[in-house]
């Protein structure tokens, strides 16, 4: 039997405090200079290490972009919300799941999905990380789509294709952002006008009862 490789759990803690120190520097910076204005240099010598450090431990600029966007696509509320969805039998209940479940998620990541999400658009690398990040969102809410339109619950006409939709435009990215970000809205007064909202629009009979009104709380 050959010798296996010896790993040190100190040579291990280095490299990822050393990653924690890159994407911390990146963060910053894209945050106070903007993604398009900052460079590799500037995130080496912002996290104290040599530039060659920063692509062998986490890549270039859209790396880093996509290594700090990557913990919002797998917060645990995604995969507690879908969980939760697949099992219920009630539409407005899926809808309250998926509203909430929305909300924490936001809560949790609110600077980076205000504002350096947005900035993953302004370069051709960074666009391939922001369309990545847009198709896991809008195949998590098709499976609130698909479990609708199995339990049979949409509106007569609607199609899963059309629930996808709806959905995204309730509640993607860019309804919360107008709402919190730009009119100062909490995210639980969004959240529930948003859920109110596309339950009107996706769930039957919902009618003049369930149509939300644009007060305060």
């Amino acid at each position: 039997m050959g010798a296996s490789r010896y790993h040190s759990p100190r040579r291990a803690d280095a490299a990822a405090a050393t990653r924690s120190a890159i994407l911390a520097a990146g963060r910053a910076l894209f945050m106070s200079n903007g993604y398009a204005a900052t460079t590799v240099p500037q995130i080496a010598r912002c996290a104290g290490v040599a530039v060659p450090t920063v692509y062998t431990s986490t890549g270039g600029k859209a790396d880093i972009l996509a290594a700090l966007l990557e913990p919002v696509v797998h917060d645990p509320a995604v995969g507690e919300t879908l969980a939760a969805v697949t099992t219920r039998e009630d539409a407005v209940e899926i809808m309250s799941l998926l509203g909430e479940g929305v909300r924490l998620t936001h809560e949790r990541h609110w600077d980076v999905i205000s504002d350096l999400f947005p900035q993953s658009r302004s370069e051709p690398a960074a666009a391939a990380v922001y369309d990545r990040i847009v198709l896991a969102y809008q195949q998590s809410l098709g499976v609130v789509a698909d479990r609708l339109a199995a339990l049979g619950a949409l509106r007569p006409g609607l199609s899963r294709e059309d629930a996808l939709d709806l959905l995204w435009f309730y509640l993607g990215e860019t309804a919360w952002t107008a709402l919190v970000r730009d009119r100062g809205w909490t995210l639980e007064r969004a959240r529930d006008w948003l859920t109110a909202s596309a339950t009107a629009a996706l769930l039957p009979e919902s009618g003049e009862s369930r149509t939300p009104t644009m007060g305060g709380q």
